[in-house]
């Protein structure tokens, strides 16, 4: 029962809590001009009707595509290359500035440089934002490579396992939490790079919409898009990420 009733207290604190937040906005609203900060209702009102429209949408699939391809790549190509920085110590001596320097450099100089050099492509927009990931990836990778128990190792070792199923039993779910904070991490980053890819350069997505309202001064339309996207990343926070974080650090409380 106690189980049962986890999922049920965190849903009942999430609401509360953003119950709490639109009543706020909804009082601060009332005290301030609403071409500023319209209510919840009018902000609603846009949402509906853009989403009837299909524009909604429209938009909002393209950038979930341009967000999931982006976080595919970081993912997978971060992920290795902080493994390898890990496991390698002088690889990591070597290439140690160059992951300081990546991490440091500003993302829109990313993205306008992948423009310039690849032309107003999709394959631009969604390269720039994997780049911009990439590091943080890495970064959290190697320090989980570095963390291993080598205990595990020498048991590997003494059975000889291949280094696929050292991969597979021993390596990859020690690596699991790591993944789980960079997954998380990487996927709030990603969607806010992802909508200055597209306000830069691409004629569809939340981003271009956001641009399109604000050249208009249309602060309903702007918080209707936002919102409609922060909506769905908490979804795929709540229903995948989490989930997947809770079972990464499973096995931690069952070995304590």
């Amino acid at each position: 029962m106690q189980v049962r009733a986890e999922p049920l207290a965190r849903l009942g604190w999430f609401v509360a809590s953003f119950s709490a937040l639109v009543l706020v906005w909804a009082i601060v609203s009332t005290l301030v001009d609403q071409r500023y900060l319209p209510s919840p209702g009018a902000v609603l009102t846009v949402m509906l009707a853009e989403t009837a429209d299909g524009d909604l949408p429209f938009h909002l699939s393209m950038t979930l595509m341009r967000v999931a391809f982006a976080f595919v790549l970081a993912m997978a190509i971060g992920g290795a290359i902080g493994m390898a920085l890990g496991a390698r110590a002088r690889l990591d001596r070597f290439f140690l500035p160059w992951l300081i320097v990546a991490l440091n450099l500003p993302a829109l100089v990313v993205i306008v440089l992948s423009y310039i050099w690849f032309g107003l492509t999709e394959a631009a927009a969604i390269g720039a934002v994997a780049v911009n990931k990439i590091p943080m990836v890495a970064a959290t990778l190697r320090e989980g490579t570095r963390a291993l128990d080598p205990l595990y190792s020498e048991m590997a070792k003494v059975f000889r396992f291949s280094w696929v199923a050292r991969l597979r039993h021993v390596v990859l779910p020690q690596l699991q939490p790591y993944y789980a904070a960079a997954a998380r991490s990487g996927i709030a980053l990603i969607w806010k790079i992802v909508l200055v890819v597209e306000l830069l350069g691409r004629s569809n997505g939340i981003g271009f919409q956001v641009h399109l309202y604000f050249q208009m001064f249309d602060v309903a339309g702007i918080l209707a898009y936002a919102l409609a996207f922060v909506l769905v990343m908490l979804a795929i926070d709540g229903l995948l990420l989490q989930p997947f974080e809770r079972h990464a650090r499973r096995w931690r409380t069952v070995n304590a």
